[in-house]
């Protein structure tokens, strides 16, 4: 006799306190299994076998095994694609209702569509919750009920909306006992999915005070420690944002407008399918007539472009798998602006080794860089790197950290010139845009 119970699909939600559809799992009848699929869809195509977000959620399912253990719970883990994943798992058990917490991507809007469809032909009901934002979908909009695509009006709106109700947490600890009571389970280690067990240093899940209290001041600063790092945090979903965006909300108005920018963009990408499939939110920037070049690609990868923040930029997110926001900003746009680079081309780059790797956030920053997305720096907009250091990091402390070479005949010479690319740059956008405007 196979055990009934309900299942709750852990993903991008890697946490056991106030998490919506855990809650609404353990407030169900059935006793609650929780479930991870390391997902052979994604990993088989991450190209370095040392991605340090494989091993940082493998470290987090420890943590939470551990935790679960003193529950008298366990996971249940497997290494498979999701429709295999849940074959097995109801050959196993006699399932009721799946919970899971929503997803924006592409990739998990289809996958969540399989599973649902697998799920009611055998008798099982699939259940949603939203938990990685604060608003989602159509839940702000302008007053004609269409969404905004302009980030100050929609922020201003987000804020009308929001009542104290919408930051409250979900009491998952009250229903603990309602987990499936079972030995430990164990987890498919590192090397058995083909990736390097690395002893990592990850960034602290602790909401650093101090730090946001002078966020305002010294988050442009790459050389000052003025961000709180909490990215990979959220897009993993260690952290609520409901908790996170109730402390810091009274603390400082900046940083809690970035928490507002997650929930603009992962609202662009559910409202806007071209965005979700890859393309520019402008439809006329797809006629861009990039250049393309791969030589030039791969020094901005290696960070030898000769523009030492530039270079100081990629050199760091190599290193780390972290750049500063600010530099992030400065690359890409030297990427598209002074290259002539596809935007997708710096998307998929910064995909493959951003710790805190999001694609909405990720696909909307390289989108506002090169002038195709929504609410984006007009095409015009060509950021000066040497301007740029002068205003952020005059003494070159950050710059120094990673090119040590910098005041020798190692270091490679510009591969462009600013005004030559800029005016490159110009021309190129304009012969397009102008054409589409007559």
């Amino acid at each position: 006799m196979k055990t009934v119970i309900n299942i709750m699909w852990f993903r991008r939600d890697l946490r056991l306190h106030d998490n919506a559809a855990l809650y609404h799992a353990l407030k169900d009848n059935n006793p609650v299994l929780p479930v991870f699929i390391f997902d052979k869809n994604i990993l088989d195509d991450l190209p370095n076998k040392n991605d340090r977000r494989v091993a940082f959620i493998h470290q987090i399912l420890k943590n939470l095994q551990e935790h679960l253990m003193q529950l008298n719970g366990s996971f249940e883990i497997l290494y498979s694609t999701p429709l295999e994943a849940f074959k097995q798992l109801l050959e196993k058990y006699t399932v009721q209702k799946v919970f899971a917490n929503h997803d924006y991507e592409q990739y998990a809007i289809d996958r969540d569509t399989l599973i649902e469809n697998y799920l009611k032909e055998n008798g099982a009901s699939f259940h949603t919750y939203k938990d990685q934002v604060i608003f989602e979908k159509l839940e702000v909009t302008k007053d004609d009920g269409l969404p905004y695509t302009v980030f100050t009006p929609y922020s201003k709106r987000w804020k009308t909306v929001l009542t104290d109700f919408h930051l409250q947490s979900y009491p998952t600890e009250k229903y603990f006992s309602n987990f499936c009571k079972q030995s430990s389970k164990p987890i498919p280690s590192l090397e058995s999915m083909n990736f390097i067990a690395d002893k990592n240093i990850f960034p602290s899940s602790n909401i650093n005070d101090t730090i946001i209290k002078k966020y305002t001041e010294q988050r442009n600063f790459p050389a000052v420690n003025g961000t709180t790092q909490l990215g990979i945090h959220l897009r993993f979903g260690t952290i609520s944002i409901r908790a996170l965006a109730r402390h810091v909300s009274s603390i400082n108005e900046t940083y809690f407008n970035e928490l507002i920018w997650r929930d603009f963009y992962h609202m662009i990408l559910w409202n806007f399918p071209q965005v979700r499939q890859g393309k520019a939110f402008r439809k006329e920037y797809d006629l861009i007539g990039w250049r393309n070049n791969e030589v030039e690609f791969k020094k901005w990868c290696e960070g030898k472009t000769g523009y030492p923040i530039v270079d100081a930029g990629m050199r760091e997110l190599n290193a780390t798998g972290f750049m500063h926001n600010r530099v992030r900003m400065i690359v890409a746009s030297f990427l598209t602006k002074h290259l002539l680079i596809d935007w997708r081309w710096g998307e998929a780059y910064f995909a493959e080794k951003l710790l805190d790797y999001d694609y909405a956030a990720n696909n909307g920053g390289w989108q506002w860089a090169a002038g195709s997305g929504c609410d984006a720096a007009p095409y015009f907009r060509v950021f000066n790197p040497t301007l740029q250091t002068e205003k952020f990091d005059k003494d070159l402390k950050y710059i120094r950290k990673w090119i040590p070479e910098l005041d020798s005949f190692d270091y490679p010479k510009p591969i462009v010139v600013h005004e030559d690319a800029r005016k490159r740059c110009l021309e190129v956008y304009g012969k397009v845009l102008k054409k589409i405007s007559q």
